[in-house]
C-alpha cells in the first residue's frame, strides 16, 4: 500500500512539473519566437554573432542585467518599483573597491558591500512602507543621493582595484564558461525558491494581486514591502561587485540608466506593472533579449544614442503591451 502511494506521489509530482514546464512555454510563447528571430535574424546580418565566443560574451554581459531584473521583478510583483538599483550598482563597486584597498580583505568586503546593499533596500521599504509614499517617488530621489555619495567618497574619480583575485571573479572562467555565469544560476535557484516555494513568495503575490484582501488576511505588508526592497537593493549590490570586478575598477559613473534595462528586461518577461504577475524564468529570458538586442546592434556598429533610442521604443512597446494585456484579462 505505502509503495502504490509512493508511486501515486512520485506520478503527480511528475506531471506538475511537466504542466509547469508547459504552461511555462505557453506563457513565453511570444518572447520566445521574438529572441529566436532576433537570433536568426542577427546570425544571418552578421559574421560574429552566432560564434561561441560571441555568445559566451552576450551571457557575461546579460548578468548584470538579469540580477537587477531578479530584484526588479520581486519589486513589481507587490506593485512596487525600484529606481535606485542603477546608482546601487556604481556606489556598491567603488565601496567594494575602497574596502580591498584599504586592505580589507576580499570575502569580508564583499559582504559588508552587500550589507550597504541591504541598508539601502532597508531605507527604501521603511519608507515605502511606512510613509504610504509612492515607490516612484521615493526611488527617484534616493536615486541621485546614492549616486551623489559615490561621487563624494571618490571625488569624482574612478578607484583601480589591485586585487587579481576580485578581478578575476568578473573576468575568469571556469570550465570554459564565464564565472559571472555561475553566480547567476546559483542567485537564480535562490530567488526561483523564495518565490515560488515559500510562504513569502506566494504572499508577495496576494499583495501585488489584491492589497486590500491581503491585508484583511493577515498579511503584513509592511514587513513583506521591506523585505522585498533588501533582496533588490543587495542583489543590485552583488550586481555592481560583479560589474567592478569585470571594469577593474569602481566607477562612480558605473551603472547609470540601468534600472530601465531592468525593468525591460521584467516586463517583457511577463511580468506587470500593475503587480501580481511575474516569473524569474520570463525574467530571464527578458534579460536575454535585451541582451542579444544591445550586441547585436553593437555588431551592426549602431551609435549608442541610436540604441538608447531603440531600447525605449522597445520599454514602451514592452509596458503598453502589458497594459492591453491586463486590460483584456479584466486585472
Amino acid at each position: 500500500m505505502n509503495k502504490a502511494n509512493d508511486s501515486t506521489e512520485k506520478l503527480n509530482k511528475k506531471l506538475l512539473f511537466t504542466n509547469s514546464i508547459v504552461q511555462f512555454f505557453k506563457n513565453n510563447i511570444g518572447i520566445l519566437c521574438a529572441l529566436f528571430v532576433m537570433c536568426l535574424a542577427l546570425t544571418l546580418a552578421t559574421d560574429s554573432f552566432f560564434d561561441g565566443k560571441n555568445l559566451l560574451t552576450v551571457l557575461r554581459q546579460i548578468c548584470i542585467n538579469a540580477l537587477l531584473a531578479f530584484g526588479m521583478t520581486f519589486v513589481l510583483i507587490i506593485g512596487g518599483i525600484d529606481l535606485t538599483v542603477g546608482s546601487v550598482v556604481g556606489a556598491s563597486g567603488v565601496a567594494a573597491v575602497m574596502l580591498m584597498e584599504a586592505g580589507v580583505g576580499i570575502i569580508p568586503a564583499i559582504l559588508l558591500t552587500l550589507v550597504f546593499g541591504a541598508i539601502i533596500g532597508l531605507i527604501n521599504g521603511t519608507i515605502i512602507a511606512t510613509t504610504g509614499m509612492p515607490p516612484f517617488i521615493v526611488t527617484l530621489s534616493l536615486m541621485g543621493s546614492i549616486r551623489g555619495v559615490a561621487y563624494i567618497i571618490t571625488d569624482g574619480r574612478s578607484v583601480a582595484s589591485s586585487n587579481k583575485t576580485f578581478t578575476s571573479m568578473g573576468n575568469g572562467y571556469f570550465l570554459g564558461i564565464p564565472i559571472p555565469i555561475y553566480i547567476l544560476a546559483v542567485v537564480m535557484i535562490i530567488v526561483s525558491i523564495i518565490l515560488y516555494k515559500t510562504k513569502f513568495g506566494r504572499r508577495m503575490y496576494a499583495i501585488g494581486g489584491n492589497p486590500t484582501a491581503a491585508k484583511y488576511t493577515g498579511i503584513n505588508i509592511k514587513g513583506i514591502t521591506i523585505k522585498v526592497y533588501i533582496i533588490s537593493a543587495v542583489l543590485a549590490a552583488l550586481a555592481g561587485i560583479i560589474l567592478a570586478s569585470r571594469m577593474f575598477s569602481g566607477q562612480p559613473t558605473a551603472g547609470q540608466g540601468y534600472e530601465s534595462d531592468a525593468i525591460a528586461a521584467a516586463v517583457l518577461g511577463g511580468t506587470s506593472f500593475t503587480g501580481g504577475i511575474g516569473t524569474i524564468g520570463g525574467t530571464l529570458i527578458g534579460a536575454l533579449v535585451i541582451g542579444v538586442l544591445s550586441n547585436g546592434l553593437n555588431l551592426l556598429h549602431i551609435p549608442s544614442y541610436v540604441q538608447m533610442v531603440i531600447k525605449g521604443i522597445v520599454i514602451i512597446l514592452a509596458v503598453g503591451f502589458d497594459i492591453i494585456k491586463n486590460r483584456k484579462n479584466g486585472k
